[in-house]
């Protein structure tokens, strides 16, 4: 467990299939993760899901977001681990809208990537954002990121992010305080 001052990242648990399930078939969430939604029954999903939870961390490591009281109000992970560029990619979700807007998810990031270059000898992490998702732009610019690319994917327009090793060094001191107040 990772903990900060309103949110903690926990370790992925069978408790969290529900919610998952939940903001995976919601449409403004896949359309904000720029896929469909999802369309299978909880119990099919149920099965994916264990066998996930069972995944090695060398693939990826998936967080749920919980506030101090244990709320589960979203997930973030880190994937497409590359060791040998010395990189990883990330990503977030933050699935109860009761959350949006109120820096929640710039929490989570800071949290996430601190861990992961504490844990890690990465050089750098980035992410995909659609261009049109100004929210989460904004959430990353102030956790780090910088834009580095464009990119088209299966019809949708990205931004790429990247958070360096460096970068996040020499921002890292003030980016926890302010989130610490």
């Amino acid at each position: 467990m990772i903990e900060n001052i309103r949110i903690m990242l926990c370790k992925k648990q069978l408790d969290d299939a529900v919610n998952d399930y939940t903001w995976k078939t919601d449409p403004e969430l896949a359309r904000l993760d720029a896929c469909l939604p999802l369309d299978m029954s909880f119990n099919e999903y149920l099965f994916l899901y264990i066998n996930e939870l069972q995944m090695s961390p060398v693939v990826k490591l998936e967080f749920a977001i919980e506030t101090l009281n244990g709320e589960h109000i979203g997930n973030c992970a880190y994937y497409n681990i590359n060791r040998f560029k010395g990189e990883a990619e990330v990503g977030i979700l933050l699935g109860n809208r009761q959350y949006w807007n109120k820096g929640y998810g710039t929490e989570a990031m800071i949290l996430l990537a601190d861990y992961i270059f504490n844990r890690h000898n990465f050089k750098r992490v980035y992410l995909k954002t659609l261009d049109c998702n100004i929210r989460a732009q904004n959430c990353f610019l102030k956790c780090g990121f910088t834009p580095c690319a464009n990119k088209k994917l299966d019809g949708y327009n990205f931004i790429v992010m990247e958070l360096s090793r460096e970068r996040w060094q020499s921002l890292r001191e003030n980016i926890v305080a302010v989130n610490r107040d």
